[in-house]
């Protein structure tokens, strides 16, 4: 359901509460694969599976991921060989879960990661500028914030010259369906970005809460074109060396209209090929 934001309401703070409520739900779904990275020293979790194709040898590499969540895909690249791997996220709750399964996997990859509490917008200030060889987005992250140019600045700004951005995010196109209507496609909220949010009212998260009834319903999202985030890194003295958009994506939660396959990836039941769901786009500082 799409609400009202209301005149006493901070982006953040609303959002920081869903997200810190959902955090226990997160780490218990068989969709974050917790279990899988404690009791396999060698897993590598779904989500960067899917973009080791494009994502490369990151041996050696000091990464940070922006909106890192649990941590579990910091993870995965510490294992893929990074040398470290920071984490920046808003969520306490969040960053508290990150540093238990960083600790539970210390040896094996854990020993690697580091956190930091603090929203994307805080990057410039709570982390060190020029000192990044990757910086990492992964699916999910771009709807929390509110102006991308601002993003774009603290991407170029923690980079390294040389250094790149992967970042595999929802497609705009399929943030701008609404949902409510599984039967058509219909376009419904923004596609380009707003001085506004959309104001997302409802109960549960995207993976299975049983009967659990969250008192934080209400999330503030920003949708950004393709044209906006690209342009807004060019702006930044980025260069653009790849975008490859996909006819699925991970972590969506179960609808309707979706079915998923063995790699935790989404698509369309009926002709994926007409909706694009996520997409991949890399970029090197000069």
């Amino acid at each position: 359901m799409v609400a009202q934001m209301k005149a006493t309401e901070d982006y953040d703070t609303m959002n920081r509460a869903a997200w810190d409520e959902r955090v226990p739900f997160h780490v218990a779904s068989a969709d974050y694969q917790v279990r899988d990275y404690m009791s396999n020293v060698n897993f590598i979790g779904n989500v960067v599976q899917f973009d080791r194709p494009l994502l490369g040898d990151i041996t050696g590499l000091n990464c940070v991921h922006l909106q890192c969540h649990i941590g579990t895909d910091m993870l995965s690249l510490a294992r893929l060989g990074a040398a470290s791997v920071t984490g920046l996220d808003f969520s306490g709750v969040s960053i508290t879960a990150a540093r238990k399964l960083a600790a539970a996997t210390a040896g094996s990859g854990g020993e690697k990661l580091k956190f930091v509490e603090a929203s994307v917008q805080q990057g410039l200030t709570v982390l060190l500028r020029g000192t990044f060889d990757l910086v990492f987005v992964s699916i999910g992250s771009l709807c929390y914030v509110p102006k991308i140019k601002e993003w774009a600045t603290v991407v170029s700004g923690l980079l390294k010259p040389g250094g790149r951005l992967f970042v595999r995010e929802f497609h705009p196109v399929m943030l701008s369906l609404d949902d409510g209507k599984p039967d058509e496609m219909v376009i419904n909220f923004p596609y380009f970005e707003r001085e506004e949010p959309v104001i997302m009212d409802k109960q549960g998260t995207y993976v299975d809460s049983g009967d659990y009834k969250f008192t934080s319903t209400r999330r503030a999202v920003f949708n950004h074109g393709i044209g906006e985030v690209i342009q807004a890194l060019l702006d930044e003295g980025m260069r653009l060396t790849g975008l490859t958009e996909h006819q699925s994506a991970p972590l969506t939660g179960p609808q309707p209209e979706l079915e998923v396959d063995e790699r935790g990836e989404y698509s369309l039941k009926d002709r994926p090929w007409r909706l694009p769901l996520s997409y991949t786009l890399q970029a090197v500082k000069e």
